[in-house]
């Protein structure tokens, strides 16, 4: 369910916006993302797992928020991020 630290390194580096960039929102966009797409597939096989899908609603809204905030700083950057994670909006 959760990502590895290989894989949460692969995100930082390609989505920070400068060297050593773990806490911009595109960064915690894409953790976010990628953790989100993981519980989507647990769900697959189950179903009825209503404390876990509590943490994916939590995920989400989360994600919508750091994605609203980016875009208020900037539309280019919001559009470009969207647009790299294959979220729809």
């Amino acid at each position: 369910m959760s990502i590895t630290a290989e894989r949460k390194a692969e995100l930082m580096k390609e989505f920070a916006t400068k060297e050593g960039d773990t806490g911009s929102p595109e960064v915690q966009v894409a953790i976010l993302t990628e953790r989100i797409n993981n519980l989507t597939e647990h769900f697959k096989g189950h179903g009825k797992d209503n404390h876990s899908r509590r943490g994916l609603l939590k995920m989400v809204a989360q994600r919508r928020s750091l994605l609203d905030y980016t875009r208020g700083k900037s539309e280019e950057r919001y559009k470009s991020l969207i647009e790299r994670l294959g979220i729809r909006r």
